[in-house]
């Protein structure tokens, strides 16, 4: 579904032939090998927290091994970007307009170049976090790598993705782009109702994972819960 899902996302870009900037063949894994940086760098963190509010037990070790498979995916989308900045810029046709746009700014319009080489800095520093075995095995600097991560990917494929696509027009002019109130908050609210459909989801997965939904489960909840609100009023 994940593979099904960013093809198809990519396609769409792909089939707006006005927009040169998307018109790339390796669009696709492009979304994929990004996506396989960004998701298990949330599942790590969010892997973290269960552990420590649920009775699910999670070893380092299953983190560790996330984060190496991570270090192979983000040399992938590195490497993929590498070379889509090669093909348009060895060229050097009319379509390098966005690029330039986005990368070193164009005709004094340089908004999304402090964001783009933010982005590139923050791949780059958590691909080797995650490429040294010794700096992803601690887990503070494994944490730190993923949010560089989430950060570098939502830029590159955010701001540094779809804006530079309309930059410059058809036509050849260029508008600045700043995303408006309304705009900010169908963002903030996807973002939302995903994560309460992730906590919902959440609130049904633990109990079976542990087996709070079975008699004994329920039992020894319930008790370890009355445990607790004993020793509050104690302490209380």
């Amino acid at each position: 579904m994940a593979v099904g899902i960013h093809t198809v996302t990519a396609f769409l870009y792909n089939g707006l032939a006005a927009r040169p900037f998307w018109n790339a063949s390796i669009l696709a894994p492009r979304f994929l090998a990004s996506a396989f940086c960004s998701g298990p760098a949330m599942v790590i963190i969010i892997f973290q927290v269960l552990r420590k509010i649920s009775d699910i037990k999670l070893e380092d070790t299953a983190l560790f091994k996330i984060a190496e498979l991570m270090a192979y995916a983000m040399f992938l989308n590195l490497f993929l970007l590498g070379a889509e900045i090669y093909k348009e810029y060895y060229s050097n046709t009319v379509h390098i307009e966005s690029f330039k746009y986005l990368f070193q700014g164009l005709h004094g319009h340089k908004q999304l170049v402090p964001w783009i080489w933010s982005a590139m800095t923050m791949n780059v520093a958590s691909f080797f976090i995650f490429l040294i075995p010794h700096t992803r095995k601690r887990l503070a600097i494994l944490n730190l790598g993923c949010i560089l991560i989430i950060m570098g990917v939502w830029i590159e494929k955010g701001p540094g993705f779809v804006i530079p696509g309309f930059v410059p027009d058809p036509l050849g002019e260029i508008y600045v782009y700043i995303p408006n109130l309304l705009e900010l908050m169908v963002s903030f609210g996807i973002w939302a109702v995903g994560l309460l459909m992730f906590t919902l989801l959440m609130k049904v997965a633990i109990p079976i994972q542990t087996g709070g939904f079975t008699h004994v489960g329920y039992v020894e909840q319930t008790h370890r819960l009355d445990e607790e609100r004993q020793a509050w009023k104690s302490w209380k």
